[in-house]
């Protein structure tokens, strides 16, 4: 929950300085008393992005065949989800390798082990519409990407939401700066100085969670989705935090 601090300087006599900022100060005196206020806010908002990670990982006997393998299941996968309506622009590489493979299920038998001994992993971030995740997570599994399905959820326009935190906070910050006038006994005049800052510790945005993923058969073929309709996914709430620090005159 938004946490409030509240200080009220008056002086009666001797003049003083605070300092608010390194490139400003603002004078308190008998003629010039002020209320300053430190609030916290947030403002939240439907997520508009959602940044799918997409994969996969197979296993051959040597490195050429695996190579072979991976590049037409990685356009087999590409052209998947192209067809499901994401744009080229929305798709980026994040990792690919080859390998030797050093983790073998201790059940195994050796034929079986002679056909992984090496693993070729890819993986992209495909960036669709929170109303294409789901078919774009389904149409991909389903052309085999069995590494997939985390989602990072994002906004497109985060610098207007943590404006709309900050406007929050100093909306906060009148009312309560009011309230203790008020209390006082005096009438709260303009605002004569107010400083936004967001810490990053007060910075609250999505973390993502473990998301689907799909895993391919022991035999290290890949396993077709059942046709159907796709997973049910809503965008998450993703929340910004200001706090402002604001100086009130007072009559």
């Amino acid at each position: 929950m938004p946490r409030t601090y509240k200080s009220v300087v008056l002086l009666a006599s001797s003049i003083a300085i605070v300092s608010v900022a390194s490139s400003q100060t603002i004078q308190i005196n008998r003629e010039n008393k002020t209320i300053a206020i430190s609030t916290t806010d947030e403002a939240t908002a439907t997520a508009d992005i959602a940044a799918i990670t997409i994969g996969f990982e197979i296993y051959g006997a040597d490195s050429q065949s695996v190579t072979a393998d991976g590049g037409k299941l990685s356009h087999a996968i590409l052209k998947a989800i192209q067809k499901a309506g994401v744009d080229d622009k929305g798709i980026e590489s994040s990792a690919q390798g080859v390998e030797r493979n050093k983790e073998f299920d201790e059940k195994e038998k050796p034929e079986q082990r002679a056909k992984e001994q090496f693993v070729l992993r890819q993986s992209w971030e495909v960036s669709v519409p929170p109303s294409l995740a789901a078919e774009t997570i389904r149409v991909a599994i389903a052309a085999g990407a069995n590494k997939s399905g985390a989602i990072d959820w994002r906004l497109a326009d985060k610098k207007a939401l943590q404006a709309k935190a900050a406007e929050n906070a100093l909306v906060k910050a009148r009312e309560v700066a009011a309230r203790m006038a008020d209390g006082l006994h005096v009438k709260l005049g303009a605002l004569i100085y107010a400083s936004n800052e967001t810490p990053n510790a007060k910075l609250y945005l999505y973390r993502p969670k473990p998301g689907l993923t799909m895993y391919s058969t022991d035999s290290g073929e890949v396993s077709n989705t059942p046709a159907g309709p796709p997973l049910e996914i809503r965008p998450q709430t993703i929340r910004e935090e200001a706090t402002v620090y604001a100086v009130f005159a007072i009559e």
